[in-house]
């Protein structure tokens, strides 16, 4: 089965675009999956077909990044959003402290959420350069008695990324890798956990996936609800209680399809064509385009910037949607463009807007 439809040029922040190939197959398989007469969606989670595809998912997502045997790989629900509280809740104490660099709005509520719980500090921040820029490792401090130092690894409102992790010692490395897990390799041995909602490089929304070393389970506070203790979801294979299904499923098939893609390695090469050429439309415009993000601090997964001429750029935005472009509008609360080229947006896409934006430039100069 194929779609015959023009698909939209897809930036959306997130949820946002899904590998075609994979969303056909979903289809394929939505009303009866695996011959069962039923879809996934209204399976028993307790099910052989079901555990089949729950297990399949940790097994490709563990050897994509070569997740060690000492780490346990769990699907959760409540977003990132729910790992701001579940991380501190877990390892931090009243009367310990932890370490936040503030990276952008995601970071900030992140180290509010802390701040239930224990003693947060700032182990750096941009946020006077207004989140324009990552800081150099130099720059960070912490404590070898903290709990945890905590990062966001891209910031999709601000358009920035780190380009190099920081190196914590015995202090756990926690990441909130939302926006560019999958889009890259990484050393998950650098990190104590890995949390990330799947709307973004994953899959749907729904699902978010955990990855944690066993040796802090053994550490985690016991005396926290059931339901927010990782050890709850460890102990029972993300199956204590009825998981995002479909969600899981379609993660699963995304997995496979970077897997066709030849892994995180072509994944990354792909990731950094398709950016290269919407920052150069950017970069040669002469100033008509600027970006909000420092070079050397660029993201990969989003692009923001800024036309010139505020009018110009409300023309430009309303031209960019009559011509297929969907989702360029910048974050509400700092306003410009912005175009998220996670992995599922197709090379054909951006350079196709980088060509509008070329055009646009012409025609308005």
């Amino acid at each position: 089965m194929t779609t015959t439809n023009k698909r939209a040029y897809n930036f959306n922040a997130g949820p946002s675009a899904l590998p075609l190939e994979v969303l056909e197959k979903a289809q394929q398989e939505l009303v009866d999956y695996n011959n069962t007469g039923m879809a996934l969606m209204e399976m028993s989670h307790r099910s052989k077909d079901y555990e089949a595809v729950h297990n399949d998912a940790i097994a490709r997502l563990k050897a994509l990044y070569a997740i060690p045997d000492n780490y346990e790989v769990l699907f959760l629900q409540g977003g990132a959003s729910l790992q701001f509280t579940m991380v501190p809740m877990n390892f931090l104490s009243a009367d310990q402290k932890a370490s936040y660099v503030l990276t952008g709005s995601w970071s900030e509520k992140a180290f509010k959420e802390a701040k239930l719980f224990g003693q947060p500090v700032e182990a750096a921040s941009t946020k006077e350069n207004k989140y324009r820029n990552i800081p150099a490792l130099e720059e960070i401090q912490f404590d070898a008695n903290d709990a945890f130092v905590h990062i966001t690894s891209n910031n999709t409102i601000y358009g920035t990324q780190w380009k190099e992790f920081p190196t914590t010692g015995e202090v756990p490395l926690v990441a909130d890798m939302s926006s560019d897990i999958l889009s890259k390799p990484v050393d998950i041995n650098k990190f104590g956990i890995i949390y990330a909602g799947a709307q973004k490089n994953l899959g749907p929304s729904g699902v978010t996936v955990v990855i944690i070393r066993k040796d802090l389970l053994e550490k985690a506070n016991t005396n926290i609800p059931t339901m927010l203790k990782y050890t709850t979801h460890s102990e029972s294979n993300s199956l204590y209680n009825t998981p995002p299904t479909f969600g899981i499923y379609m993660l699963g098939e995304v997995l496979k399809w970077v897997e066709g893609k030849g892994g995180l390695e072509a994944i990354e090469k792909q990731n950094e064509e398709k950016a290269k050429v919407i920052y150069d439309a950017i970069d040669n415009s002469n100033g008509f385009y600027y970006g909000h993000a420092t070079p050397e601090s660029r993201s990969l997964m989003n692009i923001t910037f800024r036309v010139a001429d505020e009018e110009l750029e409300k023309q430009f935005l309303a031209e960019a949607k009559e011509a297929g472009f969907v989702g360029l509008n910048g974050h509400r609360s700092v306003g410009g463009c912005r175009a998220s080229t996670y992995n599922a947006v197709p090379f054909e896409a951006c350079q196709a807007l980088a060509d509008f934006m070329v055009e646009f430039q012409k025609k308005n100069q």
